[in-house]
């Protein structure tokens, strides 16, 4: 039996949407100090937008996996010519941290508002499985690629200097702007000189199907092995790890990562930002159909209903005796059993 407590805060804790905060709005007793919250302040959260505060809170989400894991790019790139090396400076695993761990921060900073998207593909298959409204996705959409851009613009404003120089330094050995190592590669990936669109379609594919499976599987309810507290780091960590093997070949994995910082690239290096060997069409959107096949192979062969019902997350369109009827019916009565002991 849950406490009086326990049952007045379920009844004032205010909805929030579907996503990574399904995981992470777990009740979890803390011992703070009481401190009086104002009339104005509740008055103040009670006429703010809801639309604008899921809006802020996604573009927040993304400007902070990507403003670290691009500066971390940017610090790799700038120091490539160094008379110690890039090493010295940074390293592929370095720049797969940077997005692991700003993924993470992503998570607990904007995800309790938002349900932490910070992605278009995964956006969509929140409204595709999940009941996302899907009215609000253009909303996340767009909110997803502007927290890039903004990102990739305070990347470039606080590196202008190292940028400049690179730019000049390419330009002075005749070396391309827009490529995997020149400056415009800060910002967003550009595939090597012998590398076949075919070839980029199918690492990107499989590294986004990769990175859904596991999104999923840690938004699962019914799964033993993850808890709240160590989803965010799970997530992130399944970005570094298709980062330390992956990016050497080339990989973007976010629709709104890849697009909102290519906007910023053209800005300052030209349209051959998008029109690069013919490239930015996989970036951009091989993201969305991968993450829906890894979410539908999951749905399809990995989803346990039962046990998610079981964990109280869901129910049963036909209430508990309807439940008790399928089960019967299935010859699942020993089942029936369980769940009444449990």
């Amino acid at each position: 039996m849950a406490s009086q407590d326990q049952l007045t805060q379920s009844k004032t804790q205010p909805d929030i949407e579907i996503g990574l905060s399904e995981v992470l709005r777990q009740h979890v007793s803390r011992h703070l100090p009481s401190k009086h919250v104002s009339q104005r302040r509740l008055t103040f959260e009670r006429y703010r937008p809801t639309i604008l505060r899921e809006c802020v809170a996604e573009a927040m989400g993304v400007f902070f996996y990507v403003f670290s894991g691009v500066a971390s790019v940017a610090n790799f790139i700038v120091n490539a010519e160094s008379p110690v090396g890039a090493a010295a400076f940074s390293s592929f695993f370095q720049i797969g941290m940077a997005f692991a761990l700003g993924i993470m921060f992503a998570i607990i900073v904007a995800a309790p508002t938002s349900g932490g998207h910070f992605n278009p593909a995964v956006t969509i298959c929140f409204a595709i499985w999940q009941g996302f409204p899907w009215k609000k996705v253009p909303h996340y959409i767009f909110s997803q690629i502007i927290g890039s851009m903004i990102a990739g613009l305070l990347v470039a404003g606080m590196y202008w200097e190292q940028i400049t120089q690179a730019k000049a330094a390419a330009l002075a050995a005749h070396q391309p702007l827009v490529s995997a190592t020149g400056p415009a590669g800060i910002f967003v990936a550009f595939p090597g000189p012998k590398q076949s669109l075919g070839y980029l379609f199918f690492i990107e594919f499989f590294v986004d199907s990769f990175i859904a499976l596991v999104i999923w599987s840690c938004l699962d309810p019914a799964n033993p092995f993850i808890s709240p507290r160590s989803a965010p780091a799970v997530i992130g960590l399944a970005y570094g790890v298709m980062v330390w093997g992956f990016a050497p070949i080339t990989i973007s994995t976010n629709l709104a990562r890849d697009l909102g910082c290519r906007i910023v690239a053209a800005i300052f290096f030209g349209g051959e930002a998008f029109t690069y060997r013919h490239y930015c069409w996989i970036a951009i959107l091989v993201n969305v159909p991968a993450t829906i096949f890894g979410t539908t192979i999951y749905e399809v062969f990995l989803r346990d209903s039962l046990a998610k019902i079981h964990s109280g997350k869901a129910a049963y369109q036909h209430g508990e005796e309807g439940l008790k009827r399928y089960l019967t019916e299935t010859g699942m009565v020993e089942k029936i059993g369980t769940l009444s002991e449990k």
